[in-house]
């Protein structure tokens, strides 16, 4: 669950590729995210990214203390150079070791370092499946990113209080692929499409 070799930096490029094929027709679309039309999804993966990356740097304050339900969160006009910026930086600050060492804090919770990597590989990986999905893209998201999301939720799968956070699993078949089985666990359909 926490893989202290991982590097986040396929998995970040995955997200940049995906929201650079954002369209504006699609910023007022639906999302698998109950309640966040395209244009919020993409704020909260720039917030996340940001949080995450001051995570690892334990640069702690307001970035990290903002709790990911505190309200619908805002785009900003300059999003689309802001975005790659802040996943590349989210990338790089995860490659010093010292990030997945000792305490941290993301989303006003404090967690080890480790668990914070885990979690932030966990919302690369979901989240991108969140705007393939919403955007009528494809989406391979990097093989490594993936295994760990999937064991992350795993794992968080008998937790009660899973319930604050990921909504209720959803059942898939047996032998359904990895990434389905990750959506699942995280509380999607991976049957999810956009209309039209």
């Amino acid at each position: 669950m926490t893989d202290t070799t991982l590097d986040l930096g396929p998995q970040t490029q995955v997200v940049a590729s995906l929201a650079e094929g954002v369209r504006e027709e699609h910023m007022v679309g639906p999302t698998p995210c109950p309640d966040y039309p395209v244009r919020a999804l993409l704020a909260h993966i720039l917030g996340l990214a940001v949080a995450f990356r001051d995570a690892a740097r334990k640069d702690l304050g307001g970035t990290t203390d903002t709790s990911p339900q505190a309200g619908l969160p805002e785009l900003g006009p300059g999003w689309r150079e802001e975005l790659p910026k802040a996943l590349d930086e989210l990338a790089e600050a995860w490659r010093d070791p010292a990030a997945r060492t000792g305490m941290t804090r993301a989303g006003g919770v404090d967690l080890p370092g480790a668990v914070a990597a885990a979690v932030a590989t966990d919302e690369l990986v979901i989240h991108g499946w969140d705007l393939a999905r919403a955007t009528g893209q494809e989406y391979t998201p990097d093989p490594a990113a993936l295994r760990a999301s999937h064991d992350f939720l795993r794992a968080a799968a008998g937790d009660p209080a899973r319930g604050r956070i990921f909504g209720p699993i959803v059942p898939v078949p047996p032998g359904a692929a990895l990434l389905d089985r990750a959506v699942g666990l995280s509380g999607r359909d991976p049957a999810w499409r956009r209309e039209g």
